[in-house]
């Protein structure tokens, strides 16, 4: 079976960090591009960070370049996504997906992504 788990949510005050987690089971994820996305109350879930299937590429939205950052350990089967400087509109639930089409490019596109985790909430408050 398939399967996607995040982990490393929480709460953290505005500047904090955390490091988010996507473990695979059940497939290998060298052959898959990795999305993170984020959708928080009452918006649209939209792509955070993407890496490629190598780690060659990757892509950042623009509201977190600079502070966020994508990695992933195919030796682990784990991606990961460092998140700095944190503020409180990064609050949402965070998930990770992965695609097949996407493995060269890493485009977040929400829907070329086939396979979901179940999200991990991140709260930014003071």
């Amino acid at each position: 079976q398939l399967q996607l788990v995040e982990s490393g949510g929480g709460l953290v005050q505005p500047g904090g960090s955390l490091r988010l987690s996507c473990a695979a089971s059940g497939f290998t994820l060298n052959y898959y591009a990795i999305g993170w996305f984020r959708q928080a109350p009452g918006k649209e879930r939209e792509g955070v960070s993407c890496i490629s299937s190598s780690g060659a590429r990757t892509n950042y939205a623009d509201s977190v370049k600079g502070r966020f950052t994508i990695s992933r350990d195919n030796a682990k089967n784990t991606v990961y996504l460092q998140m700095n400087s944190l503020k409180p509109e990064d609050t949402a639930v965070y998930y990770c997906a992965a695609s097949g089409s996407q493995r060269l490019f890493a485009l977040c596109a929400v829907s070329s992504y086939d396979y979901w985790g179940q999200g991990t909430q991140v709260t930014v408050s003071s």
